[in-house]
């Protein structure tokens, strides 16, 4: 049998999506979780184990059992915001986490291809779409967290060979509704559901994403360790940048009941950047990807994911 393929963060909601894509392939894999709970959830042909990433001896042995033959390292502190108010568990999560997989793999299965999903915050703010060229000026503790998370998987050449992806924002269902996208739906399911009074308090609404739906996310992920360079950045973007306002407009027009939206400042989060927008050249004639979800389609089905998880 061939060795497995490993997802660490596979609870969360990348990760749980790629190892979603993972099974449908058919693709044995070793998926792992925090320690002190149960797996959230059965998958066809997936192994749960609870591993600690801060915990290098931890990490050193549960590497060393699985032998992967592939590592997407989903596993991190995810939320711009909250890296404000926690930057010594962002750094730690990201940059020491990350250390300890890389070490790891380096003892037990240094011909492993490891995967480090970074993020566009690692890029100086512009007004122009980002190409992988330019400066990398991080301005938030979480841009930075990442910026040192793709530092630590470049070290001149030496196993395993790191594979780098610069995603854009993502949405979908099963994210944790910090973000605003799932937000929003949440928000809405709840309004609708008669839970909440008929009010959205938003933040800044002038803001402009580069939305990509997670499912072509992840399908990026997987090109990058089967095609890509090593330690060559990918950008994982669609190129185009929607206003958090028109976003939200598609959300409301397919609410079922009528929502007021009231501005709530203390929704704004510091250094809020006015325009993130990718240029995804480089993963486009490289390895031939492309985002292929409209966005209405993501905004309907993660509408109806918070809608089925609401109480009967």
């Amino acid at each position: 049998m061939g060795r497995p393929t490993l997802v660490t963060g596979a609870a969360g909601f990348a990760g749980g999506h790629l190892l979603d894509a993972l099974a449908r392939d058919g693709i044995e894999t070793v998926a792992w979780h925090r320690p002190g709970g149960s797996p959230p959830r059965e998958v066809p042909g997936v192994t749960w184990e609870a591993v600690d990433l801060l915990d290098r001896h931890a990490v050193g042995r549960a590497v060393g059992s699985i032998h992967p033959a592939a590592v997407y390292h989903c596993a991190g502190a995810a939320h711009v915001g909250r890296s404000w108010r926690g930057s010594e568990q962002t750094f730690a999560v990201n940059v020491l986490g990350t250390h300890h997989v890389i070490e790891g793999l380096r003892e037990t299965a240094a011909d492993a291809r490891l995967l480090i999903p970074s993020s566009a915050m690692v890029y100086a703010a512009a007004n122009e779409p980002l190409t992988e060229d330019h400066a990398l000026v991080p301005s938030s503790p979480y841009g930075l967290s990442k910026l040192a998370q793709e530092m630590a998987g470049r070290d001149n050449g030496r196993a395993p060979a790191a594979f780098v992806a610069r995603p854009f924002n993502h949405f979908g269902a099963r994210q944790d509704p910090w973000f605003v996208t799932s937000g929003f739906a949440q928000r809405i399911a709840d309004i609708e559901a008669g839970r909440r009074d008929p009010v959205l308090s938003v933040g800044n609404l002038e803001a402009r994403r580069d939305l990509t739906d997670v499912r072509d996310v992840v399908r990026a992920y997987r090109l990058i360790v089967e095609h890509g360079t090593p330690e060559r950045p990918y950008n994982v973007c669609s190129g185009r940048a929607i206003a958090i306002r028109d976003l939200l407009d598609l959300f409301l027009s397919r609410a079922r009941v009528r929502i007021e939206v009231a501005i709530d400042p203390a929704r704004y989060r510091p250094n809020d950047l006015p325009l993130v927008v990718g240029d995804p050249s480089r993963i486009g004639s490289e390895l031939g990807w492309a985002p292929i979800v409209p966005m209405e389609q993501t905004v309907d089905e993660l509408l109806e994911y918070w809608r089925r998880l609401q109480p009967a």
